[in-house]
């Protein structure tokens, strides 16, 4: 089985777009709560993008499920206040819900979390449990920077964020470490955000010893993990000058790394600097990068054909496609016995 652990809706009716607009410029003329509701979408609204060009693309690549949350760059935490990015979230995650529950074969669902800059992550622990507890959900995406690029939340492993991560751990999910849209100009944000985001998080799991403290949290650094994997000198390096323990015991039995790299040298170098075990499939397919290589006449995002190129063992093989993806997400796991049962 292939299961891609970075899949977003980003197929989802263009109107949904024209909706977050709307409640943003209604925020901007003074609405503070009471935002207005999302129109229910037939099921042909809703899924005809979806099957015409993700499904079909899962099928042409051989891609049996996707982890699917909503579109990362709409998450938009730094818009608006704390009601807002509620609402927002709750609508979002319920397109998600009705995903899953249309196609539990295709995709398996993961939450936005209603994240606010300046508001303690505590108050995500609400819609967090209704995803999980009523929904079924089996992630969730967590924002390192809700102020969109400017970074005005205290770090990751501050302990403004351990409520949450008491859940989190509680609840046996998950998170998917991944900033929003920026709304800083010095960071374009698929091209220089996520990557910072992504880099960022891990440099702050370095520092500290947060998993000492939550040894079953386990997060995931999407995109290859950002400029981690090029610069893994420099980071055990700055570990051992610290006074640090190794990464390999520092980090590597709480944080992993997903295929999201759209060439064959990334994917090579991710898989000789990472343990196999630290790494899962995933390709965030039509999202940051949609087009075709003119070199290879293949689309960027069509990660499985780097993994393919890896020469992998069966046994590595099966890890990176599916077996880290379902040790990693134990909701998953149980989601994919239920199925088959």
């Amino acid at each position: 089985m292939i299961i891609d652990c970075h899949g977003h809706f980003t197929t989802a009716p263009k109107e949904l777009r024209k909706y977050r607009d709307a409640q943003v410029a209604a925020y901007a003329a003074g609405q503070r709560d009471g935002f207005a509701d999302l129109r229910a979408f037939s099921d042909e609204e809703l899924f005809r993008d979806l099957q015409g060009e993700q499904m079909k693309l899962q099928a042409q690549r051989g891609i049996d499920m996707a982890l699917f949350s909503p579109i990362a760059g709409l998450m938009g935490h730094h818009l608006g206040n704390e009601a807002m990015s509620r609402h927002w979230s709750t609508t979002c995650n319920n397109l998600i819900d009705r995903v899953a529950r249309a196609f539990p074969k295709n995709f398996a669902p993961v939450c936005q979390l209603p994240q606010s800059p300046g508001v303690r992550p505590d108050n995500c622990i609400e819609e967090l449990e209704r995803c999980v507890l009523e929904l079924g959900f089996v992630g969730c995406n967590l924002n390192p920077d809700p102020a969109g690029g400017y970074w005005t939340d205290p770090p990751l492993t501050d302990e403004w964020w351990y409520p949450l991560y008491e859940r989190i751990e509680a609840l046996d999910v998950p998170a998917m470490i991944h900033v929003s849209g920026s709304c800083n100009p010095n960071f374009h944000h698929t091209g220089a955000h996520y990557i910072n985001g992504d880099t960022t998080a891990f440099m702050q799991l370095l520092q500290s010893d947060l998993f000492a403290t939550f040894p079953n949290l386990r997060f995931i650094i999407p995109h290859g993990g950002g400029a981690v994997p090029y610069h893994w000198g420099r980071y055990r390096g700055l570990a051992q000058d610290m006074g640090r323990p190794p990464l390999s015991e520092l980090l590597l039995r709480n944080v992993y790394f997903d295929t999201c790299v759209y060439h064959q040298p990334g994917v090579n170098l991710l898989s000789e600097v990472i343990p196999v075990d630290n790494i899962l499939f995933g390709s965030e397919m039509v999202g940051a990068v949609r087009g075709i290589d003119p070199e290879t006449g293949h689309y960027f995002d069509d990660t499985k054909r780097y993994v393919d190129g890896l020469g992998l063992s069966a046994e590595d093989r099966l890890k990176v496609f599916e077996g880290n993806a379902r040790r990693v997400f134990p909701r998953l796991d149980a989601r994919l016995k239920a199925m088959t049962n």
